[in-house]
């Protein structure tokens, strides 16, 4: 990452560059995923318990493994993806800034494989059973294969994006560009702002799905303040 002034054609060029590597990551990862997809779709079922999916018309069974090669694709990427996004955003960077791109990828990696599992295992459960419970005894639900694996896609990929909050915070405070009391002092606006983005990555739209997937964004995002006192 040595500093290297670029032009605006140089930058296209170098993101043009980036972009190609990333979907070919996840191309390529996809094409694997979709030959694994009968254990990637009992793994994506289970959260439902007894439920089966349906499809409703001839081209769903192929659009749902198609889904569920990209998303896997994404997950298994994801590193690539990240690696891509940072050094590219590193030239613009000054000296000081760059010491922490490398440790920063390392941490986000980890706290993004941490949201997904957090999802899966605690939160994803958890809305299904509220979701299904809408309908008082009186629905009885059928689930379309494509649709739930849209929903269980987005979901755990909102998790994972979510959980980078202390990363992001802690970045930005070592940089300069905010402070710990600048944001203690604007808690307010964080959790409204929290809430909102909560709000727009709920693959449902539904209060509680939106309130267990901000409950860890707003714990994060203290203790990213917090560990902001000691690094």
């Amino acid at each position: 990452m040595a500093d290297k002034k670029m032009g605006f054609l140089e930058h296209l060029e170098e993101l043009r560059k980036r972009l190609m590597v990333s979907v070919g990551a996840v191309l390529t990862a996809a094409i694997t995923c979709y030959y694994f997809w009968r254990p990637l779709l009992s793994f994506v079922k289970r959260p439902l318990g007894g439920y089966k999916l349906h499809y409703f018309n001839v081209m769903e069974p192929f659009i749902g493994r198609f889904r569920i090669a990209i998303f896997a694709g994404v997950f298994v990427a994801f590193p690539i993806l990240l690696y891509q996004a940072l050094t590219f955003a590193a030239p613009a960077m000054k000296s000081k800034e760059k010491r922490f791109v490398y440790p920063m990828m390392f941490l986000m990696l980890i706290l993004f494989v941490c949201g997904v599992i957090f999802g899966y295992y605690y939160l994803l459960p958890i809305s299904i059973k509220w979701l299904f419970a809408q309908g008082e005894g009186q629905l009885a639900p059928t689930l379309t294969f494509d649709g739930y694996v849209n929903f269980v896609g987005l979901f755990l990929l909102a998790m994972g994006v979510g959980f980078e909050t202390p990363i992001i915070m802690l970045f930005l405070i070592k940089v300069g560009a905010v402070s710990v009391a600048t944001l203690r002092k604007n808690w307010r606006v964080a959790y409204v702002t929290i809430l909102v983005i909560a709000a727009i990555i709920t693959p449902d739209w539904s209060p509680v799905t939106m309130f267990v997937m901000s409950l860890p964004m707003l714990i994060l995002y203290e203790l990213s303040m917090l560990l902001a006192r000691f690094f």
